[in-house]
């Protein structure tokens, strides 16, 4: 029954497979902009009262980070999909380990560069 399901797991790793390299490309765009437009600190110049180290023109404070975090998981994941498809060409429980092991880390990666996003929101007053 286990070789029945081959093809579909083929199909979702693909699918995968192509999330993973648009979120890497997305990703080392973005890392791109930072560079290009960044921040340029001659010596007669002086750090701006808000500098942030991980400085993005685009976005808020957090893109930094969640630019950083899930560049890395789109790096992870595509390593993690090629692993994938070593477990499907071989199909045993040897090739199985290393795969799970893969996929789980990218799991706790993706989950890490999402909790980076969200920014806390301060509340103002009663909103009754």
């Amino acid at each position: 029954m286990a070789e029945n399901l081959k093809p579909v797991a083929l199909l979702i790793l693909l699918l995968n497979l192509c999330m993973y390299i648009i979120l890497a490309i997305i990703g080392g765009w973005a890392l791109n902009v930072s560079i290009d437009r960044g921040f340029i600190i001659g010596p007669e110049l002086r750090l701006p009262a808000h500098f942030h180290p991980i400085f993005f023109p685009i976005g808020n404070f957090a893109t930094g980070f969640f630019v950083l975090f899930s560049l890395v998981a789109g790096v992870v994941g595509i390593a993690s999909a090629m692993v994938g498809f070593t477990h499907l060409r071989f199909w045993n429980y040897h090739s199985m380990k290393p795969a799970v092991a893969l996929g789980l880390f990218f799991y706790v990666l993706a989950i890490h560069g999402g909790s980076h996003g969200p920014v806390p929101v301060e509340r103002r007053g009663n909103l009754a």
